[in-house]
């Protein structure tokens, strides 16, 4: 969000710690599923079931030393614009961040089947690499590696910034958040497969998108069951198309 310069006043902002600190915890309501944006204000939140996916570029600090600045530019454009297309094409999503080279996203889960409504949007994630890494090597840029990490479980959604400033987003805290962050920074580095699923995440997929994943122990992460799970058509189309 663009910044819009006021001036900074220290009584106004000890003014402003004491209203937030002071404020009543009630209004941090436990439901199923999120508000729509508009219903958030600065004293409201709601804890809510939701999933968190990010994908996460491999050995980004390497592209600088392969590609100038407007190559570089093409690559991180490409992957962004069409990660964000995959992740935003659900209608349970809630919301999709850029940060850096990854790209997140959190959507409201409340009723199982969304579990497997998401994977599928998971596996169209890990083929678009596919599909992105072909048409980079089309034009001597450097394939993309990735790593997918996904979990399930409540968030807190509230609304944060400088009051009256028009400065501010929407955030979402919470364990399950951090875990899926966690996950997409171990997958698809070296060997590893790139899709990691939490155990909350995994143990809610039905029997056939169950018997996809491998599972081992993590000691940060608990249970991990990992994938390199693709969608055919998508798959049987570039083949096609790129060999």
């Amino acid at each position: 969000m663009d910044g819009n310069y006021k001036y900074y006043s220290y009584l106004s902002s000890a003014a402003r710690i004491d209203e937030i600190l002071n404020q009543p915890t009630g209004q941090f309501e436990e439901k199923d599923n999120f508000p729509d944006r508009d219903k958030l204000t600065y004293t409201n939140g709601v804890y809510g079931k939701c999933t968190a996916i990010f994908v996460d570029i491999r050995d980004s600090s390497s592209l600088p030393d392969k590609h100038q600045r407007p190559a570089l530019a093409k690559i991180y454009r490409s992957f962004i614009s069409e990660m964000v297309a995959v992740l935003n094409g659900s209608a349970l999503v809630r919301e999709v961040n850029i940060v850096g080279d990854c790209v997140w996203a959190v959507y409201s889960t409340p009723a199982k089947s969304d579990i497997d409504d998401l994977f599928s949007l998971v596996c169209t994630a890990n083929t678009l690499k596919k599909l992105l890494n072909a048409k980079l090597e089309e034009k001597e840029l450097t394939p993309l590696k990735l790593g997918i990490g996904v979990d399930y479980g409540r968030a807190l959604m509230i609304k944060a910034g400088y009051s009256g400033s028009g400065i501010n987003d929407v955030i979402y805290m919470g364990d399950v958040v951090n875990r899926a962050a966690h996950l997409a920074n171990k997958a698809g580095r070296g060997y590893r497969d790139p899709i990691w699923l939490g155990e909350w995440y995994a143990g809610n997929l039905n029997e056939h998108n169950s018997g996809l994943l491998s599972s081992n122990y993590e000691t940060r992460l608990g249970k991990v069951f990992k994938c390199d799970a693709i969608i055919s058509p998508m798959n049987e189309w570039i083949e096609e198309n790129f060999g």
